[in-house]
C-alpha cells in the first residue's frame, strides 16, 4: 500500500452506444512502474466488442501516440473485451519511458448499456511511503 499510488483514468459509466471512453491523462513523474486496471460489469449487448488503446507523450496535452508492442506488459487485445466479458476484470502494463499516458475503451457494435471503468496503479515510487488517500 505505501509503494502504490492510484489514479482514477475512467469513472465507472454505462456506455449505451460506441463512443470512445478517453481516459484521464496520467502523470507517471516519480514512478517506475505503471499497469492500468479495466473492470466490466454487466454488458447487455450481444455482439458488442471493446478495443483498449495505450497512447504515450512527453508533453500533457499533445502528441499522444499509440504505444508500441515493445513498451507493453501484456497487448492491448487482451485488454480488450467484449459481450460476454460480465464482471471481469483485465491489465495492461507500461514498460516505456513517456511521462504521460491515456487510456481509450473504443466499443463497436454497442446499441445497449455496457459498464467500465479504468484506474492505473503507480508503483516503485521514488518517495515512499505514498500519500493516502491518493492524491
Amino acid at each position: 500500500m505505501n509503494n502504490i499510488d492510484v489514479k482514477r483514468v475512467i469513472s465507472p459509466v454505462s456506455v449505451a452506444d460506441n463512443t470512445a471512453q478517453v481516459g484521464t491523462v496520467v502523470d507517471r513523474q516519480g514512478f517506475g512502474s505503471v499497469t492500468f486496471l479495466i473492470a466490466t460489469g454487466s454488458i447487455a449487448d450481444v455482439d458488442a466488442t471493446f478495443a483498449v488503446l495505450l497512447e504515450e507523450s512527453d508533453a500533457s496535452g499533445s502528441g499522444y501516440t499509440a504505444v508500441g508492442d515493445a513498451d507493453l506488459l501484456g497487448t492491448e487485445a487482451l485488454a480488450g473485451f467484449q459481450f460476454d466479458d460480465d464482471n471481469e476484470c483485465r491489465k495492461l502494463g507500461y514498460i516505456g519511458v513517456k511521462r504521460y499516458l491515456r487510456l481509450t475503451i473504443t466499443p463497436a457494435n454497442n446499441a445497449s448499456a455496457a459498464l467500465v471503468s479504468a484506474v492505473c496503479v503507480l508503483g516503485n515510487p521514488q518517495i515512499a511511503p505514498t500519500a493516502n488517500p491518493p492524491a
